[in-house]
């Protein structure tokens, strides 16, 4: 037997351990089927087009059409891109992708005549609409929102041109995901055992948390030397990333590539820059923290490999993922029996593809459509990280499946600033289980280590994304060049700002920009934090008050779209509009290293 280990293929997990693609389509000729249908369904949508005001009812029709169109495409892609991201090597999957893409950006196309010609009637005149047709009223928050950005909508013909636009708009984010998931090749190194071992995207992780500090540098140095090879490309595709966000919200009138992503979910500019000024006010919280770490490491210099090693080195945390399953259960039952049966189902039938293979993509996520289940990838490695990722991507998952049984179609998604709040409250409430569950010190710490890691890269590592990502953005919105050099003199520059004097920021974590998937996103980043700092005020409100705030807590994740973001969080107990839930988290995060400096 071979002593390298050994990155399995798919065909070698079990079937238990893979996602129920085939509940969504039993094979690819019910896809085409599928696919056939939409492009017939997508041909005769056109029949609307200047007709969609004409009268109350023929509005009714064509919004509804248009989510049979909609609801059926998202069901073809959902399935065509989680079929990739199983192994991203096998051509015929990369094909099936580009085919469901290609048919949301014709129907994007062929649908884009609608928004402009609901402009073109009068606020007046659509109030009679929704008395004369009263099943429009469903559609009442959707067309509001169309009125509300009134101003950044082209005309029919512009529209149809940007929709078409759509797959080359793709393009940036493709090549990142090609070169980072099926055509990076990273080296072999060998680990605590003398044995050879190949890093990957899922295995890069634990390698940090290794408590060899050798294994860490060959990793940490192994990996970012790779990455830097491939310096100019990874910038050319950034580079052309912004690009598109900028032309798009130039021809839209809007006055930053920030304003037009947010305003998207009529989120204020002010809650980004508040989420930027609330942790940098608290920086200091976080380089005592890094001092702390320094010093119970027994280490003269804290290095960037030196992260993410468990600060308590002499407690095994090792944890399967059937272990994980029992322990997250547990730590989820203050959320009430509605909530816990949804958690059985999602463990019970196959929502999750859990362990890692050759080619299949990296990280986690929660995916699928309003009539799938809500599937969650995995790459699992036995490690705590890895268990609350599990009820992280839970979280999403269950939130999903709230919103797509409580609402109809059109408003069965959630906004991306609420997304993080649902996954990011399992987390807390199983940090919280385990902490009241062991009466061990160096157990104790090992968890205050976990949870303090959670603040650092869910709300300060990622904050460090999002000042990135506007830093970039303004940078080529004045006419900059996004060159890998700046880049990474960028990225470095707020490293060593975040991290402060006890961290020597070394030069190869300059190029970790090029490893981020979530800079394709779009202004994604800040919505971590901002969701954590949300989670944590209302999972220590479900603790303290019970089942009033669990009822608000359901009540939230079963409201969908149905009203704006910043609304529906105020509704469950928490403004955001304002600086108090990210300063509170900051307090909290305070108070968590104020007990481990005590108990170190």
């Amino acid at each position: 037997m071979s002593d390298k280990k050994e990155i399995m293929e798919r065909e070698d997990i079990s079937k238990e351990n893979k996602w129920d693609l085939e509940s969504m389509y039993a094979d690819i000729e019910e896809w085409n089927e599928s696919y056939d249908r939409a492009k017939k369904l997508a041909v005769e949508f056109e029949k609307h087009k200047d007709r969609v005001v004409s009268s109350s009812k023929e509005l009714l029709d064509t919004l509804k059409d248009q989510d049979e169109l909609y609801r059926l495409v998202t069901n073809l892609y959902s399935y065509a891109h989680m079929k990739l991201d199983e192994d991203t090597r096998k051509t015929s999957s990369q094909e099936l992708s580009d085919r469901g893409l290609g048919l949301y950006v014709e129907v994007e196309d062929r649908t884009s005549f609608v928004t402009p010609e609901i402009l073109s009637l009068d606020e007046e005149r659509i109030e009679e609409y929704f008395v004369e047709e009263p099943k429009l009223k469903l559609y009442k928050k959707y067309i509001g929102d169309i009125i509300r950005q009134k101003e950044h909508v082209l005309s029919p013909r512009e529209e149809s041109i940007l929709a078409q636009m759509g797959e080359i708009g793709n393009s940036p984010e493709k090549i990142f995901s090609m070169l980072n998931n099926a055509d990076i090749k990273f080296p072999t190194i060998k680990d605590e055992d003398g044995k050879d071992i190949e890093i990957t995207h899922g295995n890069f992780i634990p390698l940090m948390e290794s408590d060899d500090r050798d294994l860490r540098i060959r990793a940490f140095k192994a990996l970012y030397t790779t990455y830097n090879s491939f310096k100019n490309t990874f910038a050319a595709s950034l580079d052309g990333e912004l690009k598109k966000n900028i032309f798009n919200a130039n021809i839209r009138n809007y006055s930053s590539t920030r304003e037009a992503s947010l305003d998207q979910n009529n989120i204020d500019l002010s809650v980004y820059d508040n989420l930027i000024e609330s942790v940098h006010e608290n920086l200091d919280t976080m380089h005592k923290y890094m001092d702390i770490r320094k010093r119970a490491l027994g280490l003269e210099d804290l290095h960037m490999y030196d992260l993410y090693t468990p600060i308590v080195k002499d407690v095994d945390m090792k944890i399967s993922f059937e272990e994980g399953v029992e322990t997250i259960k547990k730590a989820l039952l203050p959320l009430g029996n509605e909530y816990m049966d949804v958690v059985e189902e999602g463990f019970s039938s196959r929502w999750i593809d859990v362990y890692e293979n050759r080619g299949k993509r990296s990280g986690a996520y929660s995916s699928g459509s309003y009539d799938s289940k809500p599937f969650i990838l995995l790459n699992y490695h036995n490690t705590l990280d890895n268990m609350f990722t599990t009820a992280h991507e839970l979280g999403h998952s269950i939130h999903s499946y709230f919103t797509r049984k409580s609402q109809p179609f059109i408003y069965g998604n959630y906004s991306i600033f609420v997304a993080e709040v649902a996954s990011t409250a399992n987390e807390a409430l199983l940090m919280d289980y385990m902490l009241k569950n062991t009466e061990d010190k160096n157990e104790k710490l090992y968890l205050l280590n976990h949870y303090l890691e959670s603040f650092r890269g869910t709300v300060f590592r990622q904050t460090m994304f999002a000042e990135f990502e506007m830093k970039i953005n303004e940078h080529i919105e004045a006419g900059g060049a996004l060159t890998a050099e700046y880049l990474s003199e960028t990225y470095k520059d707020l490293n060593k700002i975040y991290y402060g004097p006890n961290v020597i920021v070394d030069d190869e974590i300059a190029i970790e920009w090029a490893r981020i998937p979530h800079f394709y996103y779009n202004y994604y980043v800040f919505q971590y934090a901002t969701g954590y700092s949300a989670a944590v005020a209302l999972s220590q409100s479900i603790l303290k008050e019970g089942k009033a705030a669990v009822n608000r807590y359901i009540n939230f994740l079963k409201s969908g779209s149905s009203d704006y973001p910043l609304n529906v969080l105020k509704t469950a107990g928490v403004d955001m509009t304002t600086k108090e839930p990210v300063d509170n988290a900051m307090k909290l995060f305070k108070d968590l290293v104020d007990q481990m400096d005590e108990l170190i």
